[in-house]
């Protein structure tokens, strides 16, 4: 092998095998390559397979002869992944089939034995610690890419004070307790908003402990890319930056891809189920803004009460409405039994009157489209963000993990729409959607419009995420030639 060719960056990129984590992961791989760093991407083989059935990975990354999707080898749990304890068997099973299988990538001997130059760092998924430790044995710098946000990953990191101070866990069944130790955020955080994980009685159940262990080896890494602004989460990232100095924003990653690519833009979905794009031609058929998009994401499952209180009071508010409403929605026993909607909603004029249901959609062109004027989410850090870089105004009903977290600051600090965590009441819900599209409509559009005008700036030549971009793909080229390749730490 050529003296150049082992000088070539090459970045093996790993996430955690999920929807979010995956394609935010993936739009930073498009970004490096188009910097010409020679990317592998490192998925499961039910994600590899996935990917090439509902996405066009295959001819966009053909453009880049540096580009590579490898599989993880056989053995990692495949199953649902809609609960705590399903997470945990992935990601147990995660971490004993990648260790060997990453020793045997990065050794030297098959490095040289592969067509492209050796893998000269990592792009590791925060939350996979495994990755951090092989590669601290091999001697490859690696960088940490949290996927949520910096405020929901600063939460997480403060939580060894809040055991310290007797904050956790919590003494009583009181939610709106005064968080008091989170640094930059005490008169911010309720109990209800930290993050998920934080709800335990059990301070050594094995889900809360994962967490917590893996967000405290975040300074181990050589670096910390986030998914996010300065303009939007530079209070937090200050506090960050005291623990981890070499922190990269680069976001909102789609927009930035958007702005880097020198042709005519068309979105590409990194989506893991097949998108229904009917939904579009009746967007296209409704006035501007008059349209409330819902989506819960990925991961999020309701009950069949629930499901008919969101209904209800997205009848009852009068607006038009796009509601994703995924097969799995609704968790059943087995497959014969899963329907997508109940029959309720299907049987119902009114549905089809004002409103559009689809298994899954290409939310990025939903909320770029004119008519639409709010959105019902999960509070999942991508569509967060893409919320904010299209200025449509949110309504908040968190789920999981860091979400709580970004529903406070949606509602509370940045003032981009409402928090409706930890209720599900067709009133609530009819009384949200109406402040959101009708009541005070022109008030949260304002607001959302000058946040999408800094999102947007970020990205731009001379913007903050575009700075860091480029200095992050130095950092990369440095440590390709060994410059700072024993510089491990934030």
């Amino acid at each position: 092998m050529s003296e150049l060719a082992q000088l070539q960056p090459h970045v093996l990129i790993f996430p955690f095998p999920a929807q979010g984590h995956v394609n935010s992961m993936l739009k930073l791989a498009e970004l490096l390559c188009l910097a010409r760093i020679n990317i592998t991407y490192l998925v499961t083989l039910n994600f590899h397979d996935r990917l090439l059935l509902h996405t066009d990975i295959k001819s966009r990354f053909s453009k880049y002869p540096g580009f590579h999707l490898k599989t993880l080898p056989d053995g990692i749990y495949q199953g649902k992944t809609n609960t705590v304890d399903e997470v945990m068997m992935l990601y147990d099973s995660l971490r004993l089939v990648a260790k060997p299988f990453l020793r045997e990538l990065l050794s030297s001997d098959q490095a040289q034995s592969e067509k492209s130059s050796p893998i000269t760092s990592i792009i590791a998924d925060g939350i996979l610690s495994v990755a951090l430790d092989v590669a601290e044995e091999m001697d490859v710098p690696i960088i940490y890419f949290r996927t949520i946000s910096a405020c929901g990953f600063w939460a997480y990191f403060c939580i060894p004070q809040l055991i310290d101070a007797g904050e956790m866990p919590f003494a009583g069944k009181d939610m709106d307790v005064t968080i008091a130790n989170v640094t930059g955020m005490e008169r911010l955080l309720r109990r209800r908003d930290l993050p998920s994980f934080c709800r335990v009685q059990d301070l050594g159940s094995p889900d809360f402990r994962m967490v917590l262990s893996e967000t405290q080896k975040s300074p181990r890494a050589w670096g910390l890319i986030f998914n996010t602004f300065e303009d939007l989460e530079g209070s937090t990232l200050s506090h960050i930056r005291k623990i981890c100095p070499n922190v990269y924003t680069i976001g909102p990653l789609h927009a930035h891809l958007k702005t880097r690519i020198q042709s005519p833009w068309t979105s590409s979905s990194n989506s893991l189920w097949e998108e229904d794009r009917s939904c579009i031609g009746w967007l296209d058929q409704q006035h501007s803004q008059t349209v409330l998009y819902v989506s819960f994401g990925s991961f999020t499952v309701v009950t069949r009460e629930q499901l008919l209180e969101f209904w209800h009071g997205l009848v009852n508010s009068q607006v038009r409405f796009l509601w994703v409403i995924r097969p799995d929605l609704i968790p059943t026993k087995n497959d014969k039994e899963r329907k997508s909607t109940p029959e309720e909603l299907e049987l119902e004029e009114v549905t089809k009157e004002r409103g559009y249901m689809v298994g899954w959609a290409p939310q990025e062109d939903v909320l770029s489209h004119p008519a639409v004027g709010g959105f019902l989410t999960h509070s999942g850090w991508n569509s967060t963000l893409e919320s904010v870089v299209e200025g449509v105004p949110m309504i908040c009903w968190p789920y999981f993990a860091d979400q709580q977290v970004n529903s406070r600051f949606v509602g509370e600090v940045w003032k981009l729409g409402l928090d409706m965590k930890d209720t599900c009441d067709r009133a609530i819900v009819e009384k949200m959607i109406r402040d959101l599209m009708v009541e005070r409509k022109d008030e949260f559009l304002q607001r959302a419009g000058e946040m999408k005008k800094l999102a947007r700036k970020s990205t731009e030549k001379n913007g903050s995420s575009f700075h860091n971009l480029d200095r992050l793909i130095e950092g990369i080229m440095t440590i390709s030639i060994g410059v700072d390749h024993a510089s491990k730490s934030c």
